[in-house]
């Protein structure tokens, strides 16, 4: 499968770029990228065309992986799905729901595939716990996920420090928390230090989750703790560092397949458009101050 790249930042070259590269099954065709310049830098380090005529590049393959901010994915997903190509998205995948579900509406229009990189849920490790929380009767779950963004390569990144930790990490916990407890049906917020969120999550049939997310955290502080609770004890998911470029790899696999079969991915552009809606009620439970009901 011929992709192109959208995007030249860190992200995009680190793991997007580098994972297709060296693909055995895939192939990088070009990047294109807001300013031409950086395009053609990063396509260079590639051996690819780096190019800002985003109708061209779709022209010349048959997938797109993005990484751009969630703001400019959503608009471009829309026009490449309805040019025909298979789409393996950044998450979040757009800032709003209303965004959001556009995408899912091109690619339902387009008949394409979706995959949305939920870096987690393309590691060996996170399928194995997940398969064995489905074995037992959970009650329950609880994620800490503290960082800083100060001193690291996303430090460069706007979206990041004007909307936060809540739809940066918000949406890799939700896409461990929601196969292993259910839909979110309901969201309590409250606000710590600096970015930091605190979340009640319910999920139906009584079970509940715990979520704080910072981006602000002193960096003795910092770290990630992941576990599911029931009938047979505590499960828990070790986090694992250095792993993006091969769990993308793992990821356009997958699109791939689902490509070829025509059949629906966990982590496609609808489920990423359920995190939206869960991270866009969180956002105004945390301004009202009151518990709100995800609708959808």
């Amino acid at each position: 499968m011929r992709f192109g790249l959208l995007g030249t930042g860190w992200w995009a070259g680190e793991v997007h770029a580098a994972s297709l590269a060296g693909h055995p099954d895939a192939e990088l065709v070009g990047v294109w990228g807001r300013d031409l310049g950086k395009a053609k830098g990063l396509g260079a380090q590639f051996d690819v065309p780096g190019t800002d005529d985003l109708d061209a590049l779709l022209a010349d393959v048959d997938a797109v992986s993005f990484a751009l901010p969630p703001d400019v994915q959503a608009p471009l997903a829309e026009r490449a799905a309805a040019a025909g190509k298979h789409l393996l998205l950044e998450k979040p995948i757009a800032l709003s729901t209303a965004a959001a579900d556009r995408v899912v509406a091109a690619v339902e229009a387009a008949g394409v595939a979706s995959v949305v990189f939920f870096t987690n849920r393309f590691r060996t490790a996170t399928s194995t716990w997940l398969e064995q929380a489905s074995r037992i009767t959970l009650a329950g779950g609880s994620v800490t996920w503290l960082g800083s963004l100060a001193g690291s390569p996303f430090d460069a990144s706007p979206w990041r420090h004007e909307h936060g930790a809540l739809w940066d990490i918000g949406p890799h916990v939700l896409s461990l928390l929601v196969p292993s407890l259910g839909p979110v049906t309901a969201v309590q917020a409250g606000g710590g230090q600096g970015d930091t969120v605190h979340l009640v999550l319910s999920h139906g049939e009584g079970r509940t989750s715990t979520v704080t997310v910072s981006h602000t955290t002193a960096p003795l502080a910092g770290g990630i703790e992941v576990w599911v609770h029931g009938d047979a004890g505590r499960l828990v998911l070790l986090p694992e560092s250095g792993v993006a470029v091969e769990a993308h790899r793992v990821a356009v696999d997958e699109l791939q397949v689902a490509a070829l079969t025509g059949g629906a991915h966990p982590c496609d552009a609808a489920f990423g458009r359920d995190v939206v809606r869960v991270l866009e009620t969180a956002q105004r439970a945390l301004q009202t101050g009151c518990r709100e009901a995800v609708v959808g």
